[in-house]
């Protein structure tokens, strides 16, 4: 896998939430070609990105703000059982200090933080515009 995208309305709160989460910004810009408009079959669009990676180098999320046309649709409330693209998780190597982190800028905890037996603490947390991240750090490793 290279990457996985999510389109907010507000790219720069969206880099500073996954800044918070430990992700580094890679590189921002502004697609604006034939080519683009050709794989995503939207003429004339114009699009800010941000590719965020993750801090082990493997992972990367694609934010983008669409500047033309404007995103559509999404329901940022949506339960965790709603078909398609739901949220991403995490690994962290401390849950509650990045909870604190992200609940700073806004983000809130859609269930709460859960111990799973002696090796996981979980939890799901909302930040800009409703989407969803999972938090995972494994205990004793």
């Amino acid at each position: 896998m290279d990457n996985v995208g999510i389109v907010f309305d507000d790219l720069e709160a969206a880099i500073e939430f996954f800044t918070a989460l430990g992700l580094e910004l890679e590189g921002k810009g502004t697609i604006e070609a034939d080519w683009a408009d050709r794989i995503v079959a939207i003429e004339g669009q114009r699009v800010d990105v941000a590719m965020m990676r993750t801090p082990d180098g493997h992972g990367k999320v694609e934010l983008m703000q669409y500047l033309t046309p404007k995103a559509v649709g999404g329901n940022p409330n949506a339960p965790v059982n709603t078909r398609g693209y739901l949220r991403v998780m995490f690994a962290v190597d401390d849950i509650d200090d990045t909870v604190a982190r992200v609940q700073a800028l806004g983000a809130t905890l859609v269930g709460e933080l859960a111990q799973i037996g002696d090796d996981w603490r979980m939890c799901y947390v909302r930040g800009p515009e409703g989407v969803m991240v999972g938090l995972a750090q494994q205990l004793n490793r």
